[in-house]
């Protein structure tokens, strides 16, 4: 088979190329380089520079490598974004999606795994989060990705495509730190902005209903997430397309919970800055109070479990971005 890779020069895409690559997969990168950086990709890999949005490019790519599956992970992601932007985000995230379904459909490509998002559970009041927890998204970003869902398995009963949709919680780390998330977006990065400026991290509200007033996550490493990409594919691989058991959705996490609290004391143990201790802020728009996953499903149905522990992710994470700090280019 192969495998075209959407937004596989991004963060969690280039993890997700070398760990299929790693197994002998063959795969061909889609990425319009916006976010994305070619660097972290291997030289061997084929990339063609475009946006999921044109199906034009979308058609070339799947006809000019002879792709058999997908796995589509461009979109855009920060919740904040989301909120002052949901126009953008429906335009991006489901009518980006819309394009590859119909270019699949017209190239016979019929199998997918849909990169989607612990945001469709919005906030759930249970301990931990299955399959089966109601889907009631707080934020623009978590509404897209439910309704990429939707068009997934609509897709999916409709032409025989078989599917697997993937629900991330938490991202952090970085299996090398020339692959590391380069963005400030997600709360370990924006901790370590402030630290590097020698500024206290920020936490967004301490008033949740949660044991220390802070958000609670399930943090899952990178580099475990490429493994469960793989998983997935290899599963569809063995599927006939068309045939039984083709639409599966699946959390990906640890099933451990960590307040941003206890996040933010861990990243100063690990970057040596435990002084700076972090300051509240108001509460930011769209974020629940704990969501935590039930990572069983995917171990039955996939065979996967996390392997890294938080510590792990932050200081791997922390690696990168000293990486990045030194190969910057210094002014004067």
């Amino acid at each position: 088979m192969t495998w075209l890779i959407t937004g596989g020069a991004g963060y969690i895409g280039a993890h997700v190329v070398h760990a299929m690559i790693a197994s002998g997969e063959r795969v061909v990168v889609l990425d319009d380089l916006s976010s994305g950086v070619a660097e972290r990709l291997p030289a061997e890999v084929p990339v063609v520079r475009g946006s999921v949005s044109d199906g034009a490019v979308v058609a070339g790519a799947l006809a000019a490598h002879e792709v058999t599956g997908v796995v589509h992970l461009a979109a855009r992601k920060r919740v904040p974004e989301s909120v002052a932007e949901p126009l953008l985000y429906y335009r991006e995230n489901v009518g980006g999606l819309v394009t590859l379904l119909e270019a699949m459909a017209a190239a016979g490509v019929r199998r997918l795994v849909f990169s989607s998002s612990a945001a469709v559970y919005g906030s759930p009041d249970v301990a931990l989060v299955t399959e089966e927890t109601p889907c009631r998204p707080v934020n623009p970003y978590g509404e897209t990705k439910l309704a990429g869902e939707w068009l997934v398995r609509a897709a999916g009963r409709a032409g025989g495509l078989e599917t697997v949709c993937l629900r991330y919680f938490n991202v952090a780390g970085a299996a090398r730190p020339e692959w590391a998330d380069r963005g400030a977006a997600n709360v370990i990065p924006l901790f370590f902005e402030r630290i590097s400026a020698g500024l206290p991290p920020v936490i967004f509200g301490d008033d949740y209903p949660t044991p220390d007033g802070t958000c609670v996550r399930d943090y899952v490493h990178v580099a475990d997430l490429a493994e469960a990409h793989l998983a997935a594919a290899r599963a569809l691989e063995r599927s006939a397309p068309g045939g039984p058991g083709g639409d599966l959705t699946v959390n990906v996490g640890t099933g451990r919970g960590v307040s941003v609290r206890e996040l933010a004391d861990l990243v100063g143990e690990v970057t040596g800055r435990p002084e700076l201790a972090p300051v509240v802020a108001e509460r930011r728009a769209g974020d629940p109070a704990r969501v935590v996953a039930s990572a069983e499903l995917a171990g039955l149905r996939l065979g996967f479990a996390a392997r890294h522990d938080l510590r792990e992710m932050v200081a791997s994470a922390w690696d990168g971005w000293c990486h990045r700090a030194e190969a910057a280019p210094r002014a004067g």
